[in-house]
């Protein structure tokens, strides 16, 4: 299994970023064996369609399940159509969201936790 978190920095002590499509980069992490990649978010500076083109690559890596701390309805319905579970409300470090979500203690999205371009400082719900 792979999963995808949206980070600050680049390792698992590393904050989240709250924001998915603009978030700077993507901590890709086995929880198996948690070794961890990183990979830029290609998408962070986009004019538009940020949420979306995130949602694609992270598609095209093989995640099977992301960590955030909210996602906006574009990049939700993108990961949606790849079935591609979505944890909504994360926050701390990288390596506290892997443990919560282990643990059953993150809210698996059922919708958007924002609106669109929250992560641009607009969208509201």
């Amino acid at each position: 299994m792979k999963i995808a978190i949206s980070m600050t920095g680049t390792g698992l002590d590393d904050p989240i970023d709250q924001r998915f499509g603009r978030c700077s980069m993507f901590l890709l992490v086995d929880p198996e064996t948690m070794n961890v990649e990183t990979i830029d978010n290609r998408s962070a500076e986009a004019r538009g369609g940020a949420g979306i083109q995130a949602a694609q690559q992270l598609a095209q890596s093989g995640v099977e399940v992301v960590i955030t701390g909210n996602i906006g309805p574009n990049a939700f319905r993108t990961l949606q159509a790849a079935n591609i579970e979505t944890y909504v409300g994360a926050s701390g470090t990288a390596r506290d969201a892997l443990k919560r979500y282990e643990s059953g203690g993150l809210e698996k999205a059922t919708e958007a936790s924002v609106g669109s371009h929250f992560g641009m400082g607009g969208g509201r719900r």
